[in-house]
């Protein structure tokens, strides 16, 4: 058995919450990229990363369905399991540093996947949509306090492999902030939250709290930490 932690990224201010993700420390374990695919698929979180240099912080990650060059918070988790200075992706060098409670890497906007940007006219609205049917990946957002830079989201992959929505995702804050060129403090999902802030030449910092949720070890043993709230 090909262990791996799970953890949970951009937890909300009281440790809950946050978008889970897998790690396998050891991605020698998988090198064929079908088989990374297929562990992806049967852990079937919305991203899965396999650590090919733990000190150089050289990843490969993968959805249930795909293999993606960048995304956020499976950057922004590793970051804070390895504690890292960078992480070495195929879409770029991500920079990555911890501050207090939170996790923060540096990334280019073009690097992330499209999204459909869909602003609402308010936080209620937000809460209301239902998932729509698979097609186009939507980042449904409104403002909560525009002059605070708070902002409700959430994310529908509308993808077919059982991710519905995100609970979090970084590669889509990394987006709006692009768009919108200012700090923003999102609440997404049911109540993970995602920082970010840009920075010069095109370089934007995403943040969050991480949290340990489990580790599954070679021996078919497995350790589980608080669920999610």
């Amino acid at each position: 058995m090909t262990s791996f932690d799970v953890l949970r990224v951009f937890c909300g201010p009281g440790g809950g919450y946050g978008n889970e993700l897998g790690v396998v420390r050891d991605g020698s374990v998988l090198p064929d990229p079908d088989d990374r695919q297929a562990f992806a698929a049967k852990l079937g979180f919305s991203e899965t990363v396999f650590v090919d240099d733990p000190e150089r912080g050289v990843i490969d990650i993968y959805t249930p369905t795909l293999r993606l060059p960048f995304a956020g918070h499976p950057c922004v988790g590793t970051a804070w399991l390895l504690d890292v200075p960078e992480l070495v992706t195929p879409a770029g060098v991500v920079g990555a540093r911890l501050d207090g409670e939170f996790s923060w890497i540096e990334a280019r906007a073009e690097w992330a996947p499209p999204r459909t940007l869909r602003q609402y006219g308010s936080a209620a609205e937000v809460d209301a949509l239902p998932v729509p049917a698979p097609g186009e990946w939507i980042y449904a957002w409104a403002w909560e306090d525009e002059s605070a830079g708070r902002v409700r989201a959430r994310a529908f992959p509308g993808r077919d492999d059982g991710i519905d929505e995100d609970e979090a995702t970084g590669a889509a804050a990394l987006l709006l902030t692009h768009e919108l060129g200012r700090a923003l403090n999102i609440i997404q999902g049911k109540g993970s939250q995602i920082l970010t802030a840009p920075g010069p030449e095109g370089w934007i910092e995403v943040g969050g709290r991480v949290r340990q949720a489990g580790f599954s070890s070679p021996s078919g043993g497995t350790s589980w930490g608080h669920p999610q709230r």
